[in-house]
Order: C-alpha cells, then sequence, then structure tokens
C-alpha cells in the first residue's frame, strides 16, 4: 500500500464518507454545532417593517429645514402618519411613519422644545432599514449542510423559528491500545504512561457533537485489539482506535483490522503522523490514529475532522488557511511538515523550537500550525499557510 499525499489521503477520505441519514428535529437552543439537515425558508420579513436605525428625527424630504415635533415613537409603538410639515421623534428600531422618507441622527439636529433644526441637509432613505433588506418572506436563508454556529442560531430565530431539523449524531465508539497506558489519578508504576489522548481526542470529538463510546484502553495484543474491534463495530457507525498502527513488533492494529475487514489507507507522507489508518470493518469505517499525542492530535484535526463532518452532513468541511510572513528559517523535508505555531507581534508567524511529537507543551503554547510542504526551505519574510486552532477546530 503506497504512501499518499495529504491531498491524496484527503480526497480518499472525503470520497469514502457515508452520511448520516437520520434526522431529528432539535430546539434550536440546543442546536449549536449540529450540522442543519434541511433548507430554512423564511416565513417572514426581516426586518417586518421599516424602521429607523438610529435615534433622531423622521421627516419627508420638501426642502424644510425647521420642524415641529408631532409626536414620539418609540421601538414597539405604531406611529400615526408624519403630519405635513413636522417632524417625529423616532428611537432606533422604531417602525417608520407613512410619510416619512428619512432619518436624522440626533446628533445633526438642534432641539428646541418641540422645536428641531437641521443642521445638514439629509438623503432620501437615510438611517432607515427597509422592509425585508435582510431576509425577504419566502426566501431560503440557510441551506441543508450548514453547521449552525452561534451565528446561525441568532439568524433562526430572527424569523421565529424555535425548532429546526438536524442530522442525529454520528456514534463513534473509541479505543486506545498499549500496555504502558495508565490512567490519570493513579501514581504512575514505572514504565508507564498517562493516557493523556484520552482526553484530547473525547473534547475533539465532543466538539462535533458525535455520540461517544468510549472502550478504554487495548493491552497490545493481537486477539485483544481483534476482540475489540468487534465489540466496538456492533455498537458504533465508526470505530476510531488511537495508537498501534505503526509497524512495531507490539503494533496490532492493521493486523487486527485485515483480519476482520480492510484497509484502504495506512500512512500518509506528513510529519507528525505517517502511521494514519482507515478502513473498513465488514460496513462500518474505521479510522486509526497514531499514538504519539502531538500527531494523534494534528491527524484528528486534519485528517478525521473532515471525515467525520462530511458524514455528519457539513457542505464544509475543510479549513483554508491564512498566508502571513515566516519569521522563522527551516530546511526541506521529505514530508509534508506541520510546525506548532502562533502570531507574533509584527503580524508575521513563530514556530516552537520543540517539534517533537510527543511534546504537548508546544502544543498547548501554538496557536496553530504551518504547514510545509515536502521539499521546500522556508527563509525569514517568505509567505507561509498557517492554520488557526480557531479555524481547525470550528
Amino acid at each position: 500500500m503506497s504512501i499518499l499525499s495529504k491531498e491524496e489521503a484527503l480526497g480518499s477520505l472525503l470520497s469514502e464518507a457515508r452520511g448520516v441519514r437520520e434526522t431529528e428535529r432539535i430546539a434550536i437552543e440546543t442546536a449549536l454545532g449540529r450540522i442543519l439537515a434541511e433548507d430554512l425558508v423564511s416565513g417572514v420579513d426581516v426586518p417586518a417593517f421599516d424602521n429607523s436605525a438610529m435615534d433622531g428625527i423622521a421627516i419627508a424630504l420638501d426642502g424644510q429645514e425647521e420642524f415641529e415635533i408631532s409626536q414620539r415613537i418609540a421601538a414597539g409603538e405604531e406611529p400615526a402618519p408624519l403630519r405635513k410639515g413636522t417632524a417625529a421623534r423616532i428611537f432606533t428600531g422604531a417602525k417608520i411613519p407613512e410619510g416619512a422618507q428619512a432619518v436624522v441622527m440626533q446628533e445633526d439636529v438642534v432641539f428646541d422644545g418641540d422645536k428641531a433644526l437641521l443642521q445638514r441637509k439629509p438623503q432620501a432613505g437615510e438611517n432607515i432599514r427597509r422592509r425585508g433588506e435582510d431576509i425577504a418572506r419566502g426566501s431560503v436563508f440557510l441551506r441543508a449542510g450548514t453547521k449552525l454556529r452561534p451565528q446561525e442560531l441568532a439568524l433562526v430565530a430572527s424569523v421565529g423559528i424555535a425548532e429546526t431539523r438536524v442530522y442525529r449524531k454520528l456514534k463513534v465508539a473509541l479505543f486506545f491500545t498499549g500496555s504502558e497506558l495508565v490512567m490519570p489519578g493513579i501514581p504512575l508504576p514505572p514504565g508507564k504512561i498517562y493516557n493523556s489522548n484520552r482526553y484530547a481526542l473525547i473534547a475533539l470529538l465532543e466538539s462535533l457533537h458525535c455520540e461517544i463510546l468510549d472502550l478504554g484502553i487495548v493491552p497490545d495484543d493481537l486477539e485483544a485489539t481483534v476482540s475489540m474491534l468487534m465489540t466496538a463495530r456492533e455498537k458504533a457507525d465508526l470505530v476510531m482506535t488511537c495508537g498501534g498502527v505503526s509497524v512495531g513488533e507490539e503494533d496490532h492494529v492493521k493486523a487486527a483490522v485485515e483480519k476482520l475487514g480492510s484497509l484502504t489507507l495506512w500512512k500518509v507522507a506528513v510529519k507528525p503522523g505517517k502511521p494514519f489508518a482507515f478502513g473498513d470493518l465488514s460496513g462500518i469505517p474505521f479510522i486509526g490514529l497514531p499514538g504519539n499525542p502531538v500527531s494523534a492530535f494534528l491527524v484528528f484535526c486534519t485528517f478525521a475532522r473532515p471525515y467525520l463532518l462530511r458524514s455528519q452532513g457539513a457542505a464544509k468541511c475543510l479549513p483554508s488557511g491564512t498566508l502571513l510572513d515566516a519569521e522563522f528559517e527551516a530546511k526541506a523535508g521529505k514530508r509534508l511538515e506541520w510546525l506548532r505555531a502562533r502570531l507574533s507581534e509584527e503580524s508575521g508567524v513563530v514556530v516552537h523550537e520543540n517539534q517533537g511529537s510527543a511534546a504537548l507543551s508546544p502544543l498547548s503554547w501554538a496557536e496553530g500550525i504551518v504547514e510545509i510542504p515536502a521539499g521546500t526551505t522556508i527563509s525569514r519574510g517568505q509567505k507561509v499557510r498557517f492554520y488557526s486552532f480557531a479555524e481547525l477546530l470550528s
């Protein structure tokens, strides 16, 4: 099985993503992060009526400069038609009275009792939000496949929709391989390490609103790995493992998967994270992440996350990154490399001095990663692509 490039691996993964078909209708206050399963059509205009964008006066445009204040209109009130030759004192969000053609903000008006004097000539439609200018009644304002962020939830609420249809949560069975692993909370036995990957991966899966079946730790044993894979595939939409996907004598995941199904992807030309596997367990997709903590985290963000998003029905699942100036130098490598990085005060990007795949402190220090293509030498001032964790995890 040949080593694939990042682009080849992503193409293969996304082409194999089998989306969840089942949907559920839920209240919008519980819909954060879920994937919309239907186009949403507005039953109302937003705004529902012409309204004022400012505190000020509503007037007709007839060349008049001095007005008598004939009414006061606050938000939520129904105004009377504007009496000819007068102005209406109006406040932000209030309905524009019939006959008014502009709102002059109060900073451009001199008030003297019930009189108002313009300080400048207004334009037609000035400071008026028109009915339906944001969303027109009968229009599609959100498409199926949209991931619902806080701003989308506000948009849904603005048209009066209280419930919406989303794809159901993806069930992911997760377990970790390694006889050296123990859980935090106990004294560390000789030769053992704490299972930090469990907390990172569960948090990453929770950020995608997956339903997680945590199956714990499996020792480095082929039969135990096969047995756990059999259990996992019976309970989930997808099976994910962490560790044991390399080529060492104690790495049994590849052989175990091939006993029960097949691998279509194994090894990607990236650093860190080369030992990454994808396959099928008799109809259930399988993802195998490397065991080194940084490798597991970055491979999840780059490969597993887009696959999971696409499987949940998301239309957009790949980050775009940003081109920034490199404030570092890097030698050309044989594989595409991800460097833990953060933004500098000069609006460029700097990298941590420790880029080891087992070192979590630089990952915590970083604000994202810089991607260095294979065979590319980086000089100071050269443009590099930076993927912020805000984008990778959104």
